[in-house]
């Protein structure tokens, strides 16, 4: 259950990261304004927030795992809110992220 558990925060932070920088860019690159990048900085600080919540101690460790979840949301996100067709290496490096992101939280530790 603490696998569910983590997958699940990793999930909602990658949603307040990636969320959030899309704000801020869609605030300043897409002349949105200040409301969109002030959403979008609350949204960042809400992902620092959330990654606090992992049952693992070393922050090295979670933010070096989430950085695979931040790979294959990122396309993700890209997909659904830009309209973007990743190509078969975009998802085979989000894939190689996604495992990696795997062997770094959930491999049996003597520790």
């Amino acid at each position: 259950m603490l696998v569910v558990r983590s997958l699940a925060l990793f999930s909602l932070a990658a949603l307040f990261e990636i969320g959030g920088a899309w704000l801020v860019w869609q605030g300043v690159r897409e002349h949105r304004g200040w409301v969109w990048i002030g959403a979008g900085v609350i949204a960042l600080g809400l992902y620092g927030l959330v990654a606090t919540f992992q049952s693992e101690d070393h922050f090295g460790r979670v933010l070096a795992a989430y950085g695979g979840i931040f790979v294959a949301g990122s396309i993700v996100w890209g997909v659904v809110a830009d309209g973007y067709r990743p190509d078969r290496y975009d998802i085979l490096g989000a894939l190689i992220c996604l495992a990696g992101m795997a062997v770094l939280m959930y491999a049996p530790r003597g520790d």
